[in-house]
Protein backbone atom coordinates (compact mmCIF):
# COMPACT_ATOMS: atom_id res chain seq x y z
CA UNK A 1 0.00 0.00 0.00
CA UNK A 2 1.14 3.56 -0.97
CA UNK A 3 2.61 5.55 2.61
CA UNK A 4 2.76 9.15 2.50
CA UNK A 5 6.34 10.11 0.86
CA UNK A 6 6.52 7.62 -1.13
CA UNK A 7 5.49 7.26 -4.66
CA UNK A 8 1.73 6.57 -5.55
CA UNK A 9 0.21 8.54 -1.97
CA UNK A 10 -2.70 10.46 -3.25
CA UNK A 11 -4.05 13.42 -2.07
CA UNK A 12 -7.07 16.11 -3.03
CA UNK A 13 -10.21 18.01 -2.51
CA UNK A 14 -13.45 17.30 -4.41
CA UNK A 15 -17.33 18.52 -4.21
CA UNK A 16 -19.84 16.89 -3.37
CA UNK A 17 -22.60 19.16 -5.10
CA UNK A 18 -26.43 18.47 -6.01
CA UNK A 19 -29.71 19.93 -5.55
CA UNK A 20 -31.40 20.39 -1.95
CA UNK A 21 -32.00 17.39 -0.23
CA UNK A 22 -30.12 14.71 -2.45
CA UNK A 23 -28.31 12.86 -0.02
CA UNK A 24 -24.68 14.85 0.32
CA UNK A 25 -24.51 15.64 3.88
CA UNK A 26 -25.54 11.70 4.35
CA UNK A 27 -22.90 10.94 2.27
CA UNK A 28 -19.91 12.89 3.99
CA UNK A 29 -20.72 11.17 6.99
CA UNK A 30 -21.05 7.39 5.66
CA UNK A 31 -17.74 8.35 4.51
CA UNK A 32 -16.16 9.59 7.36
CA UNK A 33 -17.64 7.47 9.77
CA UNK A 34 -18.74 10.51 11.83
CA UNK A 35 -21.54 12.44 11.89
CA UNK A 36 -19.78 15.91 10.95
CA UNK A 37 -22.63 17.41 8.59
CA UNK A 38 -26.33 17.58 10.23
CA UNK A 39 -29.31 15.84 8.38
CA UNK A 40 -32.64 16.50 7.98
CA UNK A 41 -35.54 15.15 6.13
CA UNK A 42 -36.52 19.05 4.80
CA UNK A 43 -34.40 20.72 1.58
CA UNK A 44 -31.81 23.06 2.29
CA UNK A 45 -30.22 21.94 5.68
CA UNK A 46 -26.79 22.72 5.05
CA UNK A 47 -25.56 26.17 4.61
CA UNK A 48 -21.81 26.30 5.27
CA UNK A 49 -18.92 24.54 3.50
CA UNK A 50 -18.40 21.51 5.49
CA UNK A 51 -15.15 19.97 5.08
CA UNK A 52 -14.42 16.30 5.73
CA UNK A 53 -11.49 14.21 5.91
CA UNK A 54 -11.39 10.62 4.53
CA UNK A 55 -7.97 8.59 5.67
CA UNK A 56 -6.64 5.48 3.77
CA UNK A 57 -3.97 3.71 3.05
CA UNK A 58 -4.17 4.95 -0.74
CA UNK A 59 -4.22 8.62 0.46
CA UNK A 60 -6.21 11.18 1.65
CA UNK A 61 -9.28 12.48 0.37
CA UNK A 62 -10.65 15.97 1.34
CA UNK A 63 -14.65 16.64 0.59
CA UNK A 64 -16.33 19.20 0.39
CA UNK A 65 -20.51 19.31 1.45
CA UNK A 66 -21.89 22.10 0.04
CA UNK A 67 -25.44 23.97 0.30
CA UNK A 68 -27.69 22.63 -2.27
CA UNK A 69 -27.92 24.10 -5.69
CA UNK A 70 -30.73 25.63 -6.54
CA UNK A 71 -32.83 29.00 -8.08
CA UNK A 72 -33.42 31.19 -5.90
CA UNK A 73 -34.47 34.72 -4.92
CA UNK A 74 -33.85 35.10 -1.24
CA UNK A 75 -30.47 36.94 -0.32
CA UNK A 76 -29.58 34.01 1.77
CA UNK A 77 -30.25 30.96 -0.28
CA UNK A 78 -28.27 32.85 -3.24
CA UNK A 79 -25.86 32.81 -0.86
CA UNK A 80 -25.39 29.50 -0.01
CA UNK A 81 -25.54 28.77 -3.59
CA UNK A 82 -22.61 30.90 -4.32
CA UNK A 83 -20.72 28.79 -1.44
CA UNK A 84 -21.39 25.05 -3.56
CA UNK A 85 -20.30 27.10 -7.06
CA UNK A 86 -16.77 28.66 -5.67
CA UNK A 87 -15.74 24.99 -4.76
CA UNK A 88 -15.86 24.40 -8.91
CA UNK A 89 -11.96 26.26 -8.68
CA UNK A 90 -11.00 24.70 -5.30
CA UNK A 91 -10.68 20.87 -6.12
CA UNK A 92 -9.42 18.33 -7.98
CA UNK A 93 -13.08 16.17 -8.97
CA UNK A 94 -16.61 16.77 -8.62
CA UNK A 95 -19.13 14.62 -6.98
CA UNK A 96 -22.52 15.35 -8.46
CA UNK A 97 -25.12 13.97 -6.86
CA UNK A 98 -28.72 13.31 -8.07
CA UNK A 99 -31.32 10.95 -6.77
CA UNK A 100 -32.94 7.73 -8.52
CA UNK A 101 -35.75 8.53 -7.15
CA UNK A 102 -36.09 11.98 -8.83
CA UNK A 103 -33.90 11.96 -11.67
CA UNK A 104 -35.96 14.50 -13.72
CA UNK A 105 -36.14 18.01 -12.46
CA UNK A 106 -35.43 21.36 -13.13
CA UNK A 107 -32.99 21.65 -10.59
CA UNK A 108 -30.50 18.85 -11.99
CA UNK A 109 -30.92 20.67 -15.43
CA UNK A 110 -29.70 24.41 -13.89
CA UNK A 111 -26.76 22.89 -11.90
CA UNK A 112 -25.91 20.99 -15.20
CA UNK A 113 -25.78 24.32 -16.87
CA UNK A 114 -23.09 25.65 -13.92
CA UNK A 115 -20.72 22.63 -14.86
CA UNK A 116 -20.66 23.46 -18.57
CA UNK A 117 -17.54 25.47 -18.63
CA UNK A 118 -15.68 23.36 -15.88
CA UNK A 119 -12.79 20.96 -17.06
CA UNK A 120 -12.00 18.96 -13.67
CA UNK A 121 -13.11 15.60 -13.82
CA UNK A 122 -17.12 15.34 -12.99
CA UNK A 123 -18.34 11.83 -11.76
CA UNK A 124 -22.33 11.30 -11.58
CA UNK A 125 -23.49 9.32 -8.29
CA UNK A 126 -26.96 8.37 -8.59
CA UNK A 127 -27.89 8.13 -5.17
CA UNK A 128 -31.05 6.90 -3.26
CA UNK A 129 -30.63 3.36 -5.94
CA UNK A 130 -32.57 1.67 -2.71
CA UNK A 131 -35.84 3.21 -3.30
CA UNK A 132 -36.09 2.50 -7.42
CA UNK A 133 -36.55 -0.75 -9.02
CA UNK A 134 -33.11 -2.04 -10.05
CA UNK A 135 -34.68 -1.74 -13.62
CA UNK A 136 -35.09 1.51 -13.72
CA UNK A 137 -31.30 2.66 -12.45
CA UNK A 138 -29.82 1.80 -16.35
CA UNK A 139 -32.34 4.16 -17.87
CA UNK A 140 -31.39 6.44 -16.27
CA UNK A 141 -27.44 6.32 -16.14
CA UNK A 142 -28.07 6.17 -20.13
CA UNK A 143 -30.18 9.09 -20.17
CA UNK A 144 -27.60 10.99 -18.47
CA UNK A 145 -24.63 10.16 -19.92
CA UNK A 146 -25.78 11.58 -23.01
CA UNK A 147 -26.13 15.12 -21.69
CA UNK A 148 -22.25 15.52 -20.49
CA UNK A 149 -19.44 13.36 -20.25
CA UNK A 150 -19.25 12.36 -16.96
CA UNK A 151 -15.96 10.50 -15.76
CA UNK A 152 -17.77 7.92 -14.12
CA UNK A 153 -21.16 7.13 -13.64
CA UNK A 154 -21.42 5.24 -9.96
CA UNK A 155 -24.72 4.04 -8.08
CA UNK A 156 -24.81 4.24 -4.50
CA UNK A 157 -27.25 4.40 -1.52
CA UNK A 158 -25.41 6.88 0.97
CA UNK A 159 -27.81 5.66 3.58
CA UNK A 160 -27.04 2.12 3.17
CA UNK A 161 -23.35 2.88 1.96
CA UNK A 162 -24.32 0.71 -1.18
CA UNK A 163 -21.40 1.41 -4.26
CA UNK A 164 -19.55 3.87 -1.48
CA UNK A 165 -16.10 2.13 -1.90
CA UNK A 166 -16.79 1.91 -4.90
CA UNK A 167 -16.83 6.01 -5.42
CA UNK A 168 -13.72 6.19 -3.10
CA UNK A 169 -11.76 3.70 -5.37
CA UNK A 170 -12.93 5.76 -8.86
CA UNK A 171 -11.65 8.88 -6.74
CA UNK A 172 -8.56 7.74 -5.80
CA UNK A 173 -7.78 7.31 -9.82
CA UNK A 174 -8.56 10.41 -10.69
CA UNK A 175 -6.61 12.19 -7.75
CA UNK A 176 -3.02 13.42 -8.32
CA UNK A 177 -0.37 12.24 -6.25
CA UNK A 178 0.44 14.36 -2.98
CA UNK A 179 1.60 14.72 0.55
CA UNK A 180 -0.78 13.88 3.25
CA UNK A 181 -2.69 17.39 3.69
CA UNK A 182 -4.31 16.76 7.20
CA UNK A 183 -3.41 15.07 10.49
CA UNK A 184 -4.72 11.60 10.26
CA UNK A 185 -6.36 11.71 13.16
CA UNK A 186 -8.80 14.54 11.53
CA UNK A 187 -11.70 14.52 10.32
CA UNK A 188 -13.21 18.32 10.09
CA UNK A 189 -11.27 21.52 10.59
CA UNK A 190 -14.58 22.75 11.92
CA UNK A 191 -14.21 23.95 15.53
CA UNK A 192 -16.09 22.34 18.33
CA UNK A 193 -18.39 25.49 18.76
CA UNK A 194 -19.96 25.30 15.20
CA UNK A 195 -20.46 22.01 15.56
CA UNK A 196 -22.25 22.54 18.23
CA UNK A 197 -24.53 25.45 17.16
CA UNK A 198 -25.17 23.27 13.62
CA UNK A 199 -26.29 20.24 16.43
CA UNK A 200 -28.72 22.20 17.85
CA UNK A 201 -30.23 23.80 14.32
CA UNK A 202 -30.34 20.39 12.98
CA UNK A 203 -33.22 19.63 16.37
CA UNK A 204 -34.95 22.69 15.05
CA UNK A 205 -35.37 21.56 11.70
CA UNK A 206 -36.21 17.98 12.95
CA UNK A 207 -39.01 19.32 15.28
CA UNK A 208 -40.72 22.59 13.87
CA UNK A 209 -42.57 23.16 10.37
CA UNK A 210 -42.86 25.18 7.82
CA UNK A 211 -41.12 28.18 7.35
CA UNK A 212 -39.69 27.73 10.75
CA UNK A 213 -36.39 25.99 10.40
CA UNK A 214 -35.58 28.36 7.55
CA UNK A 215 -35.90 31.25 9.12
CA UNK A 216 -33.81 29.90 11.98
CA UNK A 217 -30.40 30.83 12.85
CA UNK A 218 -28.10 29.75 15.74
CA UNK A 219 -25.17 31.75 17.43
CA UNK A 220 -23.11 30.48 19.93
CA UNK A 221 -22.88 33.40 22.34
CA UNK A 222 -20.59 30.96 25.37
CA UNK A 223 -18.68 27.71 24.81
CA UNK A 224 -16.45 27.60 28.18
CA UNK A 225 -14.86 24.37 29.42
CA UNK A 226 -14.98 23.84 32.90
CA UNK A 227 -11.62 22.75 34.40
CA UNK A 228 -11.51 19.91 36.38
CA UNK A 229 -15.20 19.18 35.89
CA UNK A 230 -15.52 17.73 32.66
CA UNK A 231 -17.75 20.14 32.18
CA UNK A 232 -18.94 21.94 29.10
CA UNK A 233 -20.85 25.30 29.58
CA UNK A 234 -22.86 25.95 25.94
CA UNK A 235 -25.04 29.37 25.96
CA UNK A 236 -26.84 29.68 22.38
CA UNK A 237 -29.26 31.96 21.03
CA UNK A 238 -31.64 30.68 18.45
CA UNK A 239 -32.64 33.97 16.06
CA UNK A 240 -35.79 34.20 13.84
CA UNK A 241 -37.81 36.40 12.06
CA UNK A 242 -40.93 36.77 13.73
CA UNK A 243 -42.95 36.63 17.14
CA UNK A 244 -45.08 34.41 16.34
CA UNK A 245 -42.20 32.50 15.29
CA UNK A 246 -40.68 32.87 18.41
CA UNK A 247 -43.65 31.68 20.37
CA UNK A 248 -43.88 28.44 18.47
CA UNK A 249 -40.16 27.82 19.06
CA UNK A 250 -40.55 28.10 22.83
CA UNK A 251 -44.03 26.29 22.91
CA UNK A 252 -46.30 26.00 25.44
CA UNK A 253 -44.28 26.22 28.68
CA UNK A 254 -40.97 25.96 27.03
CA UNK A 255 -41.56 22.55 25.98
CA UNK A 256 -40.34 23.25 22.49
CA UNK A 257 -37.19 24.70 23.39
CA UNK A 258 -36.37 22.04 26.09
CA UNK A 259 -36.93 19.05 24.07
CA UNK A 260 -34.68 20.97 21.26
CA UNK A 261 -32.14 21.31 23.77
CA UNK A 262 -32.99 18.17 25.58
CA UNK A 263 -32.00 16.55 21.83
CA UNK A 264 -29.07 18.91 21.27
CA UNK A 265 -27.45 18.40 24.92
CA UNK A 266 -27.15 14.14 24.25
CA UNK A 267 -25.72 14.89 20.36
CA UNK A 268 -22.88 17.39 21.70
CA UNK A 269 -21.90 15.22 24.66
CA UNK A 270 -21.46 12.48 22.59
CA UNK A 271 -19.43 14.29 20.03
CA UNK A 272 -17.60 16.57 22.83
CA UNK A 273 -17.01 13.49 25.09
CA UNK A 274 -18.17 15.49 28.01
CA UNK A 275 -20.89 16.36 30.20
CA UNK A 276 -22.88 19.73 28.65
CA UNK A 277 -24.82 22.43 30.25
CA UNK A 278 -26.69 23.86 27.61
CA UNK A 279 -28.71 27.37 27.71
CA UNK A 280 -30.93 28.26 24.93
CA UNK A 281 -32.69 31.71 24.56
CA UNK A 282 -34.79 32.76 21.32
CA UNK A 283 -34.68 35.98 20.02
CA UNK A 284 -36.25 37.98 17.31
CA UNK A 285 -34.45 39.68 14.09
CA UNK A 286 -36.68 41.09 11.65
CA UNK A 287 -35.87 40.27 7.85
CA UNK A 288 -31.91 38.82 8.89
CA UNK A 289 -32.62 36.47 5.96
CA UNK A 290 -32.34 39.46 3.27
CA UNK A 291 -29.73 41.97 5.70
CA UNK A 292 -26.56 41.81 4.18
CA UNK A 293 -25.59 43.00 7.79
CA UNK A 294 -27.27 40.11 9.56
CA UNK A 295 -25.96 37.93 6.74
CA UNK A 296 -22.24 38.34 6.93
CA UNK A 297 -22.41 38.11 11.02
CA UNK A 298 -24.16 34.93 11.20
CA UNK A 299 -21.06 33.64 8.38
CA UNK A 300 -23.26 32.98 5.57
CA UNK A 301 -21.65 36.37 3.41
Amino acid sequence: MAEEGKSGFKSGFVSIIGRPNAGKSTLLNFLLGEKVAIISDKPQTTRNRILGIKNQAAGQIIFFDTPGIHRSRSRLNQSMVKVALATYNEVDAICLLMEADRPDNDENDFILETLQAVEKPVLLVVNKIDLIPKNDLLPIMERYSRLRFFEQIIPISALRGEGVEILVAELFKILPEGPKLFPEDMITDLPERFLAGELIREKVFRLTREEIPYATAVVVEEFKEREGKNLIVIKATIQVERDSQKGILIGGKGRMLKEIGRLARKEIEALLGARVFLELWVKVEKNWREDPRALRRLGYE
